[in-house]
């Protein structure tokens, strides 16, 4: 089974059609906050893994010259090229949340980009991106082909536990209990954190009632645009189940603003801030979510299925539906609404939210130890979303589908993720280069 991804063009001719691409991306936001890109895009060149991280729009355009459609690649049929898929799987997205439960798990984060379409796509935009991390880490092209194969081993593996019937005791989440290395460190500076310290960054007080602070990105709202917000935010109360809220005044809105500088991936979305009265009088428990416009999903540009386009609301739905597909016990606030006619994403902001961090994580065997535990939480997460999630776009045991395309050819499962990751990594740090000089110059239209 070839991974060659399709030869590239010259510099010149690829810049174009990175250009056409971003176009196709980013146009219309671009157009309407250009500010925000050019914070955007100025991230991305710090490093060729900081415009990976941002370009999942060209890695799905070059995915589909060298697969073509969904089912067609290697590994792909009519189910496996047709699951939940996370749309963004890199090694920096992932980290620590509260569940549902009250209980710390170090998963998958971020859905903006969930969707449906071939796993493949997630375990390769994963393992490019592990070469990416290894070669700036000075890692030589053998270990990184052994990270990727760890990460394949370990993958399949658990994969294949699930799909054979293994028992919750045999295949438990990381928690505190479960977890160790990097990710058992990323669960404890969680737990060390507080909600009375994300509210001190963020809120103060003033007449004996919380108000959000002043400064930090945050913008002030006219009467006009204030009634809007509390009018989707209505709508949004009516997309959570029963469960999230046990205490009436929970729904009480303190105050709400406009926000500014969001990541790289929601560049030019709007979002806006809402302080919740929490589930006591006490202030401390106070509750901030953020309500902000969904993007269009990278991978859905190439996933043609009028079934799996016509099943989603607009794009906070589909966001919504993909997490909790997905992730177990997701966050209880998690859900959608519309706001001047688009969809928005509403979830809580919370303060046991910690990435994993890789800034310090160079030992190899310590890599290798991480990215195995990557590899189990990406087939847990697949395994997750099928027909006993509750949602009828996939309505088949995804573990059972994977497992049997993955068997048809064991030795080759492994073999193209790692040819991939070079291939793949070594286009990127070129893509960032010719990036750079596309930004630097004023080629980037509208900016």
């Amino acid at each position: 089974m070839s991974s060659q991804l399709v030869p590239a063009p010259d510099a010149a001719q690829r810049g174009e059609e990175i250009l056409a691409v971003f176009d196709t991306a980013f146009g219309e936001l671009l157009a309407a906050d250009p500010a925000a890109f050019r914070v955007k895009f100025r991230k991305m060149a710090a490093s060729a893994f900081a415009f990976y991280r941002g370009t999942a729009c060209l890695f799905y355009h070059d995915l589909q010259a060298q697969d073509g459609g969904p089912g067609s690649g290697p590994y792909e049929d009519e189910r496996t090229g047709q699951v939940w898929i996370h749309g963004d799987l890199h090694a920096e997205n992932f980290g620590t949340y509260m569940d549902a439960t009250g209980r710390l798990i170090f998963n998958v984060n971020d859905f903006d980009e969930a969707y449906v379409g071939p796993f493949t796509w997630d375990l390769k935009r994963f393992a490019a991106s592990v070469a990416l991390i290894g070669y700036a880490k000075a890692l030589s092209d053998e270990q990184i082909s052994e990270l990727v194969g760890i990460y394949a081993t370990a993958y399949r593996e658990r994969i294949h536990a699930l799909a054979t019937g293994a028992k919750d005791d045999d295949v438990p989440p990381f928690t505190l209990d479960t977890a160790d290395g990097p990710l058992l460190g990323a669960l404890r500076m969680a737990r060390s954190l507080t909600r009375f310290g994300l509210l001190d960054s963020m809120t103060e007080i003033r007449d004996f009632e919380r108000r959000f602070a002043a400064g930090g990105g945050t913008v002030e709202l006219d009467a006009a645009t204030r009634y809007k917000v509390l009018a989707a935010f209505d709508g949004y109360l009516e997309t959570l189940p029963e469960s999230s809220l046990t205490r009436p005044d929970s729904y009480r809105v303190k105050d709400v603003v406009g926000r500014r500088g969001i990541g790289i991936g929601s560049a030019g979305l709007p979002s806006y801030n809402i302080l919740l009265e929490g589930n006591s009088d006490a202030l401390e428990n106070d509750v901030v979510i953020y309500l902000k416009q969904a993007q269009t999903p990278a991978v859905s540009r190439h996933i043609t299925d009028p079934r799996v386009r016509g099943y989603f609301q607009h794009e906070g739905h589909r966001t919504v539906i993909s997490q909790r597909a997905l992730q177990d016990h997701a966050d209880p606030w998690l859900g959608w609404t519309e706001l001047d006619g688009a969809g928005q994403l509403v979830a809580e902001i919370s303060p046991y939210a910690v990435d994993l961090d890789w800034s310090d994580i160079d030992d190899p065997e310590e890599i290798a130890a991480v990215v195995a535990d990557l590899g189990r939480a990406t087939a847990t997460m697949h395994a997750a979303a099928d027909d006993e999630s509750g949602h009828s776009l996939v309505p088949f045991s995804t573990e059972r589908a994977i497992d049997a395309a993955i068997a048809a050819d064991e030795e080759g499962f492994g073999r193209l993720l790692v040819d991939f990751a070079h291939a793949y990594g070594a286009r990127a740090r070129a893509d960032h280069q010719t990036f750079v000089d596309l930004f630097r110059n004023g080629r980037i239209p509208g900016l």
